[in-house]
């Protein structure tokens, strides 16, 4: 089995010094690439900028990237080949639309930004995916977090969805646990206590290779 994994933020330059990026750290994507080779599974793991040193595991293949544009270029060689899409990375929805080419000086009291839409890479690939490829998707919500999340999964072709609501103490960025719940396609719903991110990442694993087992 193959698994294409992103994970970590993407950062998006502003000029040479300055970008815009998230808090996201890795280590759920991080997790989720030594659950699944500890399965068997030969994974590629797209990481965007993280303090996290690469995974030693031999069936891991890691590939560092920093923008989103350079993160859809690397997904988009390897998903063709996968079996399994894991779209875990915090890729910034937007990049400003110029990069200045010398660091921008203090001038005046505010500062303008014009920001574009980066490429969805999740929905651009699901667009891509065939019948017996299986994609996961994770949403990090506010509020609303089921709607939103099914939302997600719809327009984004997901099999399966993992929701994480900043709302959960020890949830989402900057924690190494996580308090998740695992929506399919097929309408079930299974709803999972605050754990580490390695047992998140085991059950996340199971639930994914539960559902593939008929196509092998």
């Amino acid at each position: 089995m193959r698994v294409l994994l992103t994970a970590g933020p993407t950062y998006e330059p502003l000029d040479p010094v300055r970008f815009i990026g998230n808090h996201s750290t890795g280590k759920m994507g991080y997790a989720l690439a030594e659950a699944f080779a500890a399965a068997g599974a030969d994974v590629t793991l797209i990481s965007g900028p993280t303090n996290l040193p690469d995974p030693t595991h031999p069936r891991i293949r890691t590939m560092r990237v920093q923008t989103a544009a350079e993160m859809y270029a690397a997904a988009a060689t390897e998903a063709p080949i996968a079996d399994v899409w894991v779209f875990a990375a915090a890729v910034a929805d937007y990049r400003p639309a110029t990069v200045a080419p010398e660091k921008i000086k203090k001038s005046g009291d505010t500062l303008t930004l014009e920001l574009v839409k980066n490429v969805d890479i999740a929905a651009t690939l699901g667009k891509t995916k065939r019948p017996e490829q299986f994609s996961v998707g994770f949403a990090l919500e506010t509020e609303h977090e089921e709607e939103h999340a099914l939302g997600k999964l719809r327009r984004k072709n997901f099999d399966l969805v993992v929701l994480n609501s900043l709302r959960d103490a020890g949830a989402g960025f900057q924690h190494d646990t996580n308090k998740v719940t695992l929506l399919a396609a097929d309408g079930q719903k299974t709803i999972f206590g605050l754990k580490p991110k390695a047992a998140v990442a085991h059950d996340i694993v199971q639930a994914v290779l539960t559902r593939i087992s008929p196509h092998e």
